[in-house]
């Protein structure tokens, strides 16, 4: 699991979005950034954590919230998951694994008796400042938002 603690600077990344747009860490500084690692689109419960981060995304922007998805996904496989799901945030194509590996979010998983290397799905919150407040390891999809209102009320 991830070597970063609450308290610590957020590593500083740089990614491509789906619409093959740049989005860093410094690009959103002054806002508070949701940014939630997911193992790959279109899957259940990577399906069911978007949708909920949709379903309130102008709740979480009226609050001056920032929310950026990251998967080791490819930009085209970004561009279905987003247009399929009107998902109005970026998520960052993360295919060569350096925002995974800065996070400490890719490593062994076991599904079914197998063993194989994936993102461990993990929210990071990141404050204004680039510190990291809280880092939620094991988000519930269906219910993400409000975990994360939760915390940052």
């Amino acid at each position: 699991m991830t070597h970063l603690k609450e308290g610590d600077k957020a590593p500083v990344f740089k990614g491509k979005d789906q619409s093959g747009k740049d989005v860093t860490l410094t690009s959103l500084k002054g806002r508070k950034v949701i940014l939630y690692f997911y193992p790959k689109d279109m899957t259940p419960g990577c399906t069911a954590q978007a949708c909920n981060l949709r379903d309130n995304y102008d709740a979480l922007l009226k609050k001056g919230y920032a929310v950026v998805g990251v998967s080791v996904d490819g930009e085209k496989s970004h561009q279905k998951f987003a247009e399929k799901y009107d998902l109005p945030f970026p998520l960052l194509a993360d295919d060569n694994k350096e925002i995974v590996t800065q996070y400490g979010v890719f490593g062994e998983k076991q599904m079914m008796g197998k063993t194989y290397n994936g993102v461990y799905r993990t929210t990071f919150l990141i404050n204004e400042n680039g510190i990291i407040d809280k880092i939620i390891k094991k988000p519930d999809t269906k219910n993400h938002t409000e975990e994360i209102l939760k915390i940052w009320s």
